[in-house]
């Protein structure tokens, strides 16, 4: 799919950051707002523009939340290859992602629970018994540094003078 320059020009602006008004894009741009606005809404048509998530940093709040990466090994398909063991597991609510990868496993999964038990619980019962599924391997998400190319805990400034000789 070919897209105009102002529409890859909304992409680039918006995938860094979904809160800019239309009006302040189209100066950006050096759009109109309406031509901003109209072509916006032709990607959200075509599935080009698929959602404006807020990023949030959720260990900083006091919601308990578990997160994982699983990678999983399965048996394709005929005729569907992965797509329908795919299609199959990113329907669970505990999945936020799905990717179709190279290498020892097949599926990579981001998953999220609000407690080990759950998500545990959620591989065991749920994931793991899937047709198709041959093995998993989870991997829990300790620590978050960055996340969507933004550093989640900004380091103080260092406000010393510089001493020079």
């Amino acid at each position: 799919m070919t897209l105009s320059s102002l529409e890859m020009g909304i992409l680039d602006i918006l995938s860094g950051d979904s809160r800019i008004p239309y009006a302040q894009i189209a100066v950006m741009l050096g759009a109109e707002e309406a031509a901003v606005a109209a072509a916006a809404a032709a990607l959200e048509e075509k599935a080009v523009l698929v959602g404006y998530p807020a990023l949030i940093d959720w260990d900083k709040t006091a919601r308990e939340q578990v997160q994982a990466v699983i990678e999983v090994k399965v048996t394709p398909q005929r005729d569907m290859g992965f797509d329908a063991i795919a299609e199959r597991i990113y329907r669970f609510e505990e999945v936020k992602a799905v990717y179709l990868m190279s290498g020892a496993y097949d599926l990579m999964l981001e998953v999220q629970a609000d407690s080990m038990k759950r998500l545990a619980g959620f591989v065991a019962q749920r994931l793991a018994t899937i047709e198709h599924v041959l093995s998993t391997a989870t991997h829990f998400v300790l620590k978050k540094y960055k996340l969507n190319g933004l550093v989640l805990e900004k380091k103080p400034e260092d406000e010393r003078l510089v001493v020079s000789p």
